[in-house]
């Protein structure tokens, strides 16, 4: 643990902070290192506060598998099922599931139309600041499928989205976040986990950075079920152990029922890799499965995976973002897949 841990701690240039979290059969391990701004913030710990992007879909699938415990969805439920009676589908949009958008086998391209020309003088701070719900389903009006439902994979925070305002429909239109906090993770006891872009008193949040430069918290108001979380490496390691044994994790009947329902396959894609609902799914040569997903925005990186048969799990938090000379993700992989030796 001691090695891979000095590893990952290098792994991503510019950082001001780098939290891990590891767990390997019973034991588990949080360390941090630098402060949460290169101007002399506090020391990063354990519960230091991170955006982490689209690790925010995990949770989301979560919310998704909750639901249909309760009865409130079906899996295989069409989208447009849950979306307001106006909205019009492009063309074979009548065909997409809830699955289909959990899979990211919903034919939708990866942003919406009319997006990237509202992120242009934001790209490098806020690209998704400026685009609303309002935004979001008007496009879904204009979109062009890129496959047929259910046949290929392409990865989708447009799905991801609407997927959300699909659960908030179910749930007599509860907002995104109070849902999301009530059915997962108050359940789960996660205490730094929010959709809120400060931290609470008392606690502590990393300032992302693109190339050194501060940006600001990130937000995402059309699509926050594709990307609005933070989070700390104690909860998200938390998160893993419960994924790793949902019996022990003491949550509600709906929520252990949803923290299987969660990893269970949905599809297989060439050279040994699938997708659960949302989670990246690669078979290893030992037989085993490892689960994992990472997250990035303009100013944070993050990773998150697991092997339940080897019962270990590791996460990464970084406050900069994606790019040249940031290697945490294939690095946390790596150190992740090299536990299992």
């Amino acid at each position: 643990m001691h090695r891979a841990t000095r590893t990952l701690l290098g792994a991503a240039h510019g950082a001001s902070t780098i939290v891990i979290g590891l767990y390997h059969q019973g034991r588990r391990a949080l360390v941090a290192r630098g402060r949460t701004t290169h101007a002399g913030g506090p020391p990063a710990d354990a519960g230091t506060r991170f955006e982490i992007g689209s690790l925010t879909k995990t949770f989301t699938a979560l919310l998704l598998a909750e639901q249909a415990a309760r009865g409130e969805l079906h899996l295989h439920d069409p989208l447009a099922r849950h979306l307001p009676h106006a909205t019009a589908l492009p063309a074979g949009g009548e065909d997409i599931t809830l699955t289909h958008l959990a899979t990211h086998t919903s034919g939708l391209p990866r942003l919406p139309p009319g997006l990237v020309r509202s992120a242009l003088p934001r790209t490098f701070t806020n690209p998704y600041a400026a685009f609303t719900t309002e935004n979001v389903l008007h496009a879904l009006t204009r979109t062009r499928l890129r496959a047929a439902p259910g046949t290929r994979v392409r990865y989708s925070n447009f799905g991801l989205g609407l997927l959300g305002h699909a659960l908030t429909a179910a749930a007599d239109h509860t907002p995104y976040p109070a849902l999301l906090n009530t059915r997962v993770l108050h359940p789960l006891r996660l205490h730094a986990t929010d959709c809120a872009p400060a931290a609470r008193p008392g606690t502590t949040q990393a300032t992302g950075y693109h190339h050194h430069r501060t940006r600001p918290p990130f937000h995402i108001p059309g699509l926050p079920a594709a990307g609005i979380l933070r989070s700390s490496a104690r909860d998200l390691l938390t998160t893993l152990e419960a994924l790793l044994d949902p019996t022990a994790a003491g949550a509600p009947p709906t929520l252990t029922t949803a923290l299987r329902e969660v990893l269970r396959p949905r599809l297989r894609t060439p050279r040994n890799t699938g997708l659960s609902l949302v989670w990246n799914i690669r078979s290893r040569t030992d037989g085993s499965t490892l689960y994992h997903h990472s997250g990035g925005t303009c100013g944070f990186t993050t990773f998150a995976g697991f092997n339940p048969h080897h019962r270990t799990a590791l996460v990464a938090l970084a406050n900069t973002a994606p790019g040249r000379g940031n290697t945490l993700i294939q690095e946390a992989y790596n150190t992740l897949t090299g536990l299992h030796r």
